[in-house]
């Protein structure tokens, strides 16, 4: 089916592809699932946003899981926040999935905090810092174990909506880039405004070389990358992603880390690539620090599509600020949204998203 692509959706690459994508996809129920993990590379100094208060880090994705099921926190008080107090846009996940009426799962790759709510249980462990050159154990058996997990809610879903949260996941998706094979240094985005390009190369580069593998060791097993450089979200949200893909739409919801899963699932199971688009936001697409189409057209022929969000007019200055280029993305928000326009034939619009949304995010302001 071809539709005209409302306004509130922007097409960033692969155009022909992307209107055959949300032609297949329109007026479809999605099913939202959020894949969460730790990894101690999050609290590097200076890495992420989260990093400047390391304990945040390990209670994160589980606060961004229960705020989506019961629109609060209960693993700590209030919002989880940046150390200078910008919401998490998983307000954008709660509010898109509200709007739309959406069916919400997470599942766990591997985490130091569990989240007081439904999950998926892959039998993995949080992560190791990188630079150790052994972060993730036994990546295998979760990828394995959410293919599975993927399948089964293929049977139950018209579209499937694959987001995340993990503090310090640009990182490890850098890592697993280069040690697949794929050019992305200066390419990965940020939680932050001034983007930490150097240091990221840096953590990296130690690394791949204490991992004690070859590149072509790496690029021949995309697992062993994982266990390399990579986090406990990856192998999860990749075998989601396949186990989905077999069967119907699927639409990776993130940013530059979703690149690297991307890449994961190129390597295991390439024959999924035409269910797949990547669904992100417009701050990550206009982010000049960034470059996730350069990312996604070197590993294959998949649409980037954005949620055209605009936070300017919002008088909330915990939003507007998200105009700044500071977070961007996280917990799907922009792959949720994009499924809320897309589930409701465009009666659902960025407007109307912001409105939920600066709604919620008082409601929640009222709770801190």
């Amino acid at each position: 089916m071809t539709v005209k692509i409302p306004e509130s959706i922007l097409v960033c690459h692969e155009a022909d592809k992307a209107k055959e994508f949300v032609g297949r996809i329109w007026g479809k129920k999605a099913t939202f699932v959020c894949t969460i993990g730790n990894t101690e590379t999050g609290k590097i100094p200076g890495i992420s946003a989260a990093g400047a208060v390391p304990e945040i880090t390990d209670f994160t994705p589980a606060a961004d899981v229960e705020l989506l099921y019961y629109g609060k926190c209960k693993c700590f008080d209030g919002v989880p926040v940046t150390p200078t107090g910008i919401p998490t846009p998983g307000i954008i996940t709660m509010s898109a999935i509200k709007l739309a009426n959406m069916p919400i799962f997470s599942a766990n790759g591997g985490v130091n905090v569990r989240p007081t709510a439904p999950y998926f249980e892959l039998d993995g462990k949080a992560g190791k810092d990188i630079r150790t050159g052994k972060a993730v154990e036994n990546p295998r058996k979760v990828y394995e174990t959410a293919v599975i997990a993927g399948e089964s809610l293929a049977a139950v879903s018209e579209v499937l909506v694959v987001g995340e949260s993990i503090a310090g996941g640009t990182t490890t998706a850098l890592g697993v880039l280069t040690a697949l094979g794929y050019d992305a240094r200066g390419k990965v985005s940020s939680s932050m405004a001034d983007n930490p390009h150097s240091l990221k190369d840096e953590v990296v580069r130690i690394g791949i070389k204490n991992s004690g593998l070859t590149l072509e060791q790496m690029r021949q097993d995309p697992m062993l990358a994982i266990a390399a450089v990579g986090d406990p979200m990856m192998p999860a949200a990749a075998g989601l992603v396949v186990g989905a893909a077999r069967h119907i739409p699927v639409i990776m919801a993130g940013g530059t880390q979703m690149a690297a899963v991307l890449a994961l699932v190129k390597g295991m199971e390439p024959g999924v690539l035409p269910n797949l688009a990547i669904g992100t936001t417009k701050w990550i697409v206009k982010d000049g620090t960034s470059n996730i189409c350069d990312l996604v057209s070197q590993i294959g022929k998949v649409p980037v599509l954005a949620a055209n969000l605009d936070f300017g007019p919002s008088k909330h200055p915990g939003l507007s600020i998200y105009e700044t280029g500071i977070v961007k993305e996280g917990v799907g928000a922009g792959g949720a949204s994009i499924a809320a326009i897309t589930s409701s034939k465009g009666k659902i619009d960025c407007k109307a998203l912001l409105q939920t949304i600066e709604q919620n995010y008082e409601m929640l302001m009222k709770k801190q």
